[in-house]
């Protein structure tokens, strides 16, 4: 936990959020044992802490009992900037989809969709871990790491076809458009430090289905390729990210 994420309900003095100084918050949860076991934090103290969706400062450890804190809180500081990038995501195994949300808050992606595909598997939709909850739960682990506060969206979309005809192209139509494929007639992304507003399609582990790149092309959008290795979705995707941005 680079960074102690604080919400608007932490805070027991009134809470400003146009000033620098908001005021002071009581943490009694995972917060507090971090601060306690890992941080080993002593009164006088002070920590990296960030309101969520809000800037990023400093936490003045005030008083810290065995079952709460209270932090003097001022926020100064912006958040890093987002990446100009919405993911369009074949639903991951749940296991994997836990890391890949982690890993995506943590670089910086901000809009992800979750899609269906033919390599999908129909049980991967029935997953707890898909309650809004769970997801919340995972992107702010990422965004700890990060030192990020800004909490990103995560769309469900369980209908390929009709997301990408009757959806896709409205949202994408001023974007830059890429799939990431392991297709031999796509080329390796070069390094391009891309800074338009881009949509990047990334398939289940093999890749989309032929039928299912062919209506993303059909649609304007590009193959990529990071060669023929078939990568894991939690290792394809800051490759990926890291060619692009």
């Amino acid at each position: 936990m680079n960074l102690i994420l604080l919400f608007c309900e932490d805070f027991i003095t009134p809470f400003d959020s146009t000033s620098d100084t908001t005021g002071q918050v009581r943490l009694s949860d995972r917060r507090l044992h971090h601060i306690q076991r890992v941080h080993k934090a002593k009164i006088g103290d002070t920590l990296s802490v960030g309101l969520l969706n809000g800037n990023i400062g400093e936490g003045l450890l005030l008083s810290l009992e065995d079952d709460h804190c209270v932090l003097d809180i001022t926020l100064q500081l912006s958040p890093p900037p987002p990446l100009p990038l919405t993911l369009i995501l074949a639903l991951p195994r749940p296991k994997m989809l836990k890391r890949t949300l982690q890993t995506c808050a943590t670089m910086g992606v901000k809009t992800i969709i979750l899609v269906n595909s033919y390599r999908v598997e129909k049980s991967f939709w029935q997953s707890p871990l898909l309650d809004q909850n769970a997801i919340k739960e995972q992107l702010l682990l990422g965004l700890e790491q990060a030192k990020d506060t800004v909490l990103p969206e995560v769309f469900l979309e369980k209908r390929f076809k009709p997301f990408v005809e009757d959806t896709l192209p409205a949202l994408s139509e001023t974007a830059t458009k890429l799939v990431a494929h392991p297709n031999k007639q796509f080329q390796a992304p070069i390094k391009a430090n891309i800074h338009q507003q881009t949509f990047l399609a990334v398939g289940p582990e093999g890749g989309f289905i032929q039928y299912e790149v062919d209506k993303l092309l059909e649609i304007g959008f590009s193959g990529i390729s990071l060669g023929p290795r078939i990568l894991r979705v939690e290792t394809a995707i800051p490759v990926l990210l890291a060619h692009l941005f």
